[in-house]
């Protein structure tokens, strides 16, 4: 991890051994929420690296208007597939964790091709078992409504924003 300051930024690959950060078992893949630093924002864009969802948890996350916020989310997932081809190892999955001096951002792409981006403060710990948590929402509450059409933007307000509402809440009281 870079120094407090440092100017640079650390990309970490999931399928590169050699870059790998932590590894993880099946007793300790059990939900534990993030600790220490706050969550800032969640991204989620569609195969297509299109926005489909973005909700911002903290008071410190960047303030965007609508069109920054798609712009910043196509950015994510130009940067996840360019980390993916750069990626020593093939095949790759591309970017898992990105740190620099003042923001973690930490992704997951669901088997269905679906990326999901969450920034941190960057103290934050264990947010890769969120995003699954997400995701496990994402499946849930969004893929089971037979209203939803796949990569279309999800609804703000239903079950899914509530159980998210609700997780982030105690993932923040945590810290």
């Amino acid at each position: 991890r870079p120094a407090r300051g440092a100017r640079e930024a650390v990309a970490v690959l999931e399928d590169d051994p050699r870059c790998r950060t932590s590894t993880w078992t099946a007793s300790t893949m059990a939900y534990r929420p993030a600790r220490e630093g706050n969550l800032l924002s969640l991204y989620i864009n569609n195969r297509a690296g299109g926005l489909i969802f973005h909700r911002d948890f903290s008071p410190n996350a960047a303030k965007l208007d609508t069109n920054e916020q798609m712009q910043l989310a196509s950015t994510f997932s130009g940067l996840a597939l360019i980390m993916g081809q750069l990626a020593p190892s093939r095949p790759s999955s591309g970017m898992q964790l990105l740190e620099a001096d003042g923001f973690l951002l930490q992704s997951f792409d669901s088997p269905t091709g679906i990326k999901f981006f969450l920034t941190a403060e960057p103290d934050a710990k264990g947010l890769d078992l969120v995003l699954r948590e997400v995701y496990t929402y994402y499946a849930d509450y969004v893929l089971k409504n037979p209203f939803y059409e796949m990569d279309m933007p999800i609804q703000k307000g239903g079950k899914f924003c509530q159980k998210l509402d609700r997780m982030v809440a105690q993932v923040q009281d945590r810290r």
